[in-house]
């Protein structure tokens, strides 16, 4: 049905992108875009209004690393896809009404669940898919046992492909192509919880890279990798990488390179945090505990590095097996490094340069979706706002709708 055309008022608008507070002016919303954003004075006196009595308008934020397929550790030798899918439309419906309105989601979530949100048969984000997600025999999305011999590899249940060799990576990514994939993740270094590698050791050749890079933009997509170690990054982004990862141990040299490429950072420090906390109680060995005791010492680290060399850098929380209500608190990490408006910015603008919907998500601005946040505390002092024990959201705003309406102020307008 045809939206009806409303304008929010009385509202303290952020303006991420200048990093101030926007008052007397009215944000005119007409089927799920903003239409204009003008003077309240000027408002024609038809329009319906709907006042949000001095509250913040945000724009909807934006996760460009979340898992929504997985939920468990381990699941994937036990639990079957169809359950797994069934965990991700509530894993989806949460992020929606924690006011991420879009969200890049790092490996599992296929077309199937895109097209189930796009057809209202889950609620939920924008959701960019990157489906299976490329490993080395032996790499980190192998995560076979070392004793186990069999010649199989392991999926975890649909999220990884194994794929050794230039051949072997090309067909990997066509068949991703084939299925309908926004962009192809790969794994070019080790990581924290699989068992088979270290996290220094870079992965894929050299070879192998540069195939990857180029079928995936011959096919209009990009490829994100998750890699941790300095030499992976550099070797990532040389081959042509869009999509840095995690990045914990990144030096100046491979970040001014990163700069120089237009290659984005995409730290995922909340995980850290979390599964420190939560790891023992879903099965990590002690190795898995000091891998992630290593790459959260040195996360601040890696954004700082980043920022001083202009790279653009991202927002995402990694949130597999530990609990996905923590996903609004790393955004409190962030601003440790930057200030709350800066750090905001990761969580909206940036990533919206990540996902390539720069202008149409992420900020206030006509002719943008209609992804709104109302909140009853000012994000540009502190984003504690927005994390699971002082939030703030009171409405979440989706193409123009209210999906979240927790102290009515959409009662003004019908949103049928």
């Amino acid at each position: 049905m045809t939206q009806k055309v409303y304008a929010l008022t009385d509202a303290h608008i952020v303006d991420v992108v200048g990093g101030e507070i926007l008052t007397g002016r009215a944000v005119v919303v007409s089927n799920g875009r903003i239409k204009a954003i003008v003077p309240e004075g000027e408002l024609d006196g038809d329009i319906a209004r709907v006042s949000l009595d001095g509250r913040y308008l945000s724009p909807g934020l934006l996760d460009c690393h979340a898992h929504c397929f997985i939920g468990q550790f381990n699941d994937g030798k036990s639990v079957l896809p169809s359950e797994l899918t069934a965990r991700a439309g509530n894993h989806l419906h949460g992020m929606l009404m924690r006011g991420f309105t879009t969200v890049r989601d790092a490996g599992g979530a296929d077309q199937g669940h895109r097209s189930a949100l796009e057809k209202g048969e889950f609620s939920g984000p924008r959701l960019f898919v990157s489906g299976r997600i490329l490993s080395q025999t032996g790499g980190h999305g192998d995560h076979r046992g070392r004793a186990d011999t069999c010649h199989c590899s392991s999926d975890l249940g649909g999220i990884s492909i194994i794929a050794d060799g230039v051949d072997e990576v090309r067909k990997a990514v066509r068949e991703n192509a084939r299925q309908g994939v926004d962009q192809i993740k790969i794994m070019a270094g080790g990581g924290v919880s699989s068992p088979g590698d270290k996290l220094i050791h870079p992965q894929y050749s050299m070879e192998e890279l540069y195939a990857i890079v180029d079928e995936t933009e011959r096919c209009g997509r990009y490829v994100l990798s998750h890699v941790y170690s300095d030499i992976g990054i550099h070797r990532a982004v040389t081959a042509g990488v869009r999509s840095i990862e995690h990045g914990n141990f990144l030096s100046d040299k491979s970040a001014a390179l990163m700069a120089e490429k237009g290659a984005h950072l995409v730290p995922t420090l909340i995980t850290y945090q979390a599964d420190g906390r939560y790891g023992k109680s879903f099965g990590w060995s002690d190795e898995n505990a000091e891998k992630n005791d290593e790459v959260l010492e040195s996360g601040l680290e890696s954004l700082k590095v980043a920022q001083k060399a202009g790279v653009n850098i991202g927002y995402g929380t990694d949130l597999c097996w530990s609990p996905k209500r923590y996903q609004g608190d790393g955004l409190q990490i962030h601003q440790e490094v930057c200030g709350p408006a800066e750090a905001l910015r990761h969580a909206t603008i940036n990533n919206a340069k990540v996902v390539r919907m720069e202008g149409l998500v992420g900020q206030i601005a006509e002719g943008a979706h209609a992804d709104l946040l109302v909140v009853d505390a000012n994000p540009l002092e502190d984003l504690s706002c927005f994390g699971q024990h002082d939030n703030k959201v009171v409405t979440v705003i989706q193409a123009g709708r209210a999906v979240r309406d927790d102290v009515g102020v959409m009662n003004a307008v019908s949103q049928s």
